[in-house]
């Protein structure tokens, strides 16, 4: 393996070398020299050199106030750096995130044509796929957009300087380029000034398509079209569009009062102003491509037998894209235009008609080898991006939609819907929703929140069905929850039927799913309305919250199982829409292994998944980088639906069930119902300091007056990722697998986990946050930060999680975590000698401005650089 590796180390060490001269430069030998031997004594520490450890220690505590913030950059830099040389080694090698391999869907088509299926079936699928990547809100990303450009930079020049023809002149030249970027980097303040909006999140989402997606989905498709042809003789089409993308920034408003209708308006507009710019910038290439003269008899007669007909036909879609780009300007400055709609592009086939024409023209005419160019690039990225560039989700929380109804009801005479039992409200809904008259009166004036829910709703009714998704419901649990919605809708005066969709996010709401969607299945009204298709989404943020990761999953895969066999019996076709983070915790975890342990029939060619925070920039960032994400996902789901996973043996389940069941006990026995666990959460952990940074634009909290409870996910797992712990990402569940060893049930699951990719998956994931987590820097926490009387449940959790990687190795039968994953395990031995000094100097940094009234600017801003820096060293933290 360590040749695999070995230019991942050499390109970590040059970045690392270049920035230790931008260092001395800036400051001077001393500091530097400080700074290597406090890496040094952190290796030497790794290895359990006690000595070192303390030196290391003294040095840390010693070092003054002007010199914590250069300290925390240095480390926070370096990590970033790594990261870049992994992601340049994840491109150049075609790593994914576990181990370097061969194309997925190369291996995949010899596969699939080497078996039983035959090739229509196989074209077939993939001709129909759907998959859907959301993008929400990035809370976890701490680059500012300005580095993320910089970090861009310094791929391009480790890639060509891998250039065997370059001359020792072009070499050097790099390498002064190299070490300029890297001197940008560090005068470049890390930390953002100011908190972002959601129109910035919005944007943010899309610069990561023009610098990335853009480029990636016609290289993908033309690749995946040279795979396909090699092994079957036949083309794909030209609108095919495995995959897709969605947004939730900016339309996503469950506990963020700062998504307003308003910004939802305004994110709308940017999207499509950002398609019709990136269009515009194509077309103009193409009229000075397409100089060509021989056309067929239909482009002729449109073109009045033009001597250059493809450019005369080009020059007027660049003429409308102008002018829809300057329209759609003043929308964004404020102002609300007066507009011919024939003179600019407002829907799709405005694009698509005159582009598909120039294509069939070229083909007709033996152009093909020219159609085939940019031509088709554009026609594959109008098939996946529309003119709308990302279909804009629509999120509130059930609660909202009732207290809206409850509100009208209360006017309207009618007694408090919120007090009415679930018939009565089913009943009062659907009785509204066919019923012919209005039920909101003209006059009403309702309350701010309650404006502001309908207020969504009547911009919904004014967008084009192209330019939304699904409308997702947070915390849904009961067919009102639905319901409720559908009224809303329709009383604003929505006139397309827009994919409503239940999000079963709690423990209890995901083991009752099915009865929720069979009820709704059971409505004849109902079923009229989804014509025959539904979209649930499945939590794995807040089940895991509430029950931890083992139960959750569990519950997770049940219930999928459950909405899968009651939509085949109420012939529904049944979409599935994984709510992921980028945690373990959270859900996260290699895409292509979580594709691949879903229930069999569960993803039968189509997949909603959220993508957010930093995992976007990792997965998408890069074109290269897109373009293999993009190759992960569509050979997942291809496999999951032409090649599924066994069902699970009944012995199997029984052995889930219990497992699942002792790991809710061990996780709520601590988080619910051990007293000291919030004050022992809150002062072993940065949790409160977390709230400073300015991160995303959504508040940690549903509730300012809330507790465990209300925290949202994200701030929740980042505290725990940053003192090392983990916690939420294990609790409970190693616990249960030592329980069912010690009942003599080992080679029961080492069967689970050799046949079964769910299981397999699970201890996966468990394996790689037992290897991130590290109990010696949790226990400095403690004694930093930690009142002696709580002592007692740190050294009960270190317990906990020394049990579970007892369990995971005697399960796996391995002597060390992630033995069977070199590529990760390379990636956090990497990592941890920059890591782990600034987790001791951030443990100081907490004790220092929890004492004092108000600390420094400078130890301030060094906290913050500490937790950008381990938020960085361990990637995937939210």
């Amino acid at each position: 393996m360590a040749d695999m590796y070995a230019s991942l180390r050499s390109n970590v060490g040059t970045l690392g070398q270049i920035l230790g001269e931008t260092i001395r430069t800036n400051l001077d030998d001393a500091f530097l020299e400080k700074i290597e031997q406090i890496r040094q004594l952190a290796k030497s520490s790794r290895q359990g050199d006690e000595a070192a450890r303390e030196e290391m220690l003294k040095l840390l505590t010693a070092l003054p106030d002007n010199e914590l913030v250069p300290f925390a950059k240095a480390f926070n830099q370096f990590l970033n750096l790594a990261n870049i040389a992994e992601q340049f080694h994840t491109i150049s090698r075609n790593c994914d995130e576990l181990v370097c391999v061969p194309d997925p869907v190369e291996q995949l088509l010899g596969r699939i044509l080497s078996s039983n299926i035959d090739q229509e079936k196989m074209l077939d699928c993939l001709n129909n796929l759907d998959i859907d990547l959301v993008l929400t809100a990035h809370p976890t990303e701490i680059s500012r957009r300005t580095l993320i450009q910089k970090y861009s930079s310094v791929i391009d020049i480790l890639a060509a300087l891998e250039n065997p023809q370059l001359t020792e002149r072009e070499k050097k030249q790099q390498h002064l380029r190299l070490r300029q970027l890297i001197a940008q980097i560090w005068h470049t303040n890390e930390i953002r000034n100011e908190r972002p909006t959601p129109v910035d999140e919005a944007r943010w989402g899309l610069s990561t398509i023009e610098v990335s997606l853009w480029q990636a989905i016609p290289d993908f498709l033309r690749q995946l079209n040279e795979q396909v042809e090699e092994r079957t003789g036949k083309q794909l089409p030209t609108d095919i569009a495995p995959v897709r993308f969605s947004s939730w920034m900016g339309g996503d408003r469950d506990g963020n009062p700062f998504v307003t209708a308003k910004v939802t308006q305004e994110v709308l507009d940017r999207n499509r102003h950002t398609a019709a710019r990136l269009y515009l910038k194509d077309i103009v290439v193409l009229v000075n491509e397409l100089s060509v003269e021989e056309a067929n008899e239909e482009l002729l007669e449109y073109t009045n037998n033009s001597l250059e007909p493809y450019r005369d036909v080009l020059k007027d879609l660049r003429l409308k894209l102008r002018n829809t780009v300057d329209y759609l300007n003043e929308r964004l400055e404020g102002h609300k235009p007066e507009v011919d709609l024939n003179s600019i592009i407002w829907h799709e086939s405005d694009l698509k008609e005159p582009l598909l024409m120039l294509y069939k023209s070229l083909t007709d005419s033996g152009m093909s080898l020219i159609a085939n160019g940019l031509l088709l690039d554009i026609l594959r990225r109008l098939a996946c991006f529309g003119i709308h560039m990302l279909k804009l989700d629509i999120r509130q929380d059930a609660e909202r939609h009732s207290d809206v109804i409850a509100e009208l009801t209360r006017y309207l005479g009618m007694g408090d819907f919120n007090h009415w039992d679930e018939s009565e409200k089913q009943a009062f809904l659907l009785r509204e929703l066919t019923g012919k008259r209005p039920l909101i009166p003209s006059n009403w004036q309702p309350s701010d929140d309650v404006a502001e829910v309908v207020s969504t709703c009547r911009l919904i009714a004014t967008q084009p069905s192209q330019a939304l998704g699904s409308y997702v419901i947070s915390m849904a649990s009961k067919p009102s929850d639905v319901l409720a919605v559908l009224l809303l809708l329709k009383e604003t005066g929505c006139p397309h039927p827009m994919r409503v969709v239940p999000l079963f996010e709690t423990l209890d709401d995901l083991n009752n799913a099915s009865g929720c969607m069979s009820e709704l299945f059971a409505i004849d009204w109902y079923r009229g309305y989804t014509k025959g298709h539904q979209e649930v989404m499945i939590g794995y943020s807040d089940s895991a919250k509430d029950a931890g990761v083992m139960a959750a999953a569990w519950a997770q895969y049940h219930a999928q199982e459950e909405l899968v066999e009651i939509s085949r019996k109420a012939e529904v076709k049944l979409t599935l829409f994984h709510g992921r983070g980028g945690t373990i915790g959270r859900g996260g975890g290699p895409a292509h292994e979580a594709i691949l342990s879903q229930p069999p029939s569960s993803v039968d060619g189509r997949i909603r998944v959220t993508e957010q925070g930093e995992m976007i920039r990792f997965k998408f960032g890069l074109p290269k980088l897109a373009v293999q994400s993009l190759a992960l996902y569509t050979s997942a789901v291809m496999e999951a639906t032409l090649l599924p996973p066994p069902a699970p043996k009944p012995e199997w389940r029984a052995c889930m069930q219990k497992l699942a069941e002792e790991s809710v006990d061990a996780y709520r026995s601590i988080v619910r119902d051990e007293p000291d666990f919030v004050a022992y959460f809150r002062a072993a952990t940065p949790e409160v300091e977390l709230g400073k940074l300015p991160l995303g634009s959504r508040p940690a909290k549903r509730r300012v007056d809330g507790g465990i409870e209300s925290l949202r996910a994200i701030p929740w797992i980042f505290a725990w990722s940053q003192n090392r712990l983990m916690l939420p990402a294990w609790l409970g569940a190693g616990e249960a697998l030592q329980a069912a060893s010690d009942r003599g049930e080992m080679e029961l699951l080492q069967e689970m986990e050799q046949d079964w990719p769910f299981f397999k998956t699970r201890i996966s994931m468990l394996e790689m946050v037992y290897a991130k987590a590290e109990p010696n820097l949790a226990k400095y926490y403690e004694t930093c930060l930690v009142p002696e009387n709580l002592h007692h449940l740190g050294a009960a959790l270190r317990t906990r999680l020394a049990t579970g990687i007892k369990a995971v190795l005697e399960l796996t039968q391995s002597n060390a975590l992630m033995e069977h994953t070199p590529w990760n395990r390379e990636s956090v031995t990497l990592r941890n000698p920059y890591i782990d000094p600034l987790n001791f100097v951030q443990a100081e940094l907490l004790a220092r401005t929890r004492k004092e009234e108000e600390a420094s600017t400078n130890v301030e801003l060094a906290l913050m650089l500490t937790i950008a820096g381990v938020a960085a060293g361990m990637r995937n933290t939210g």
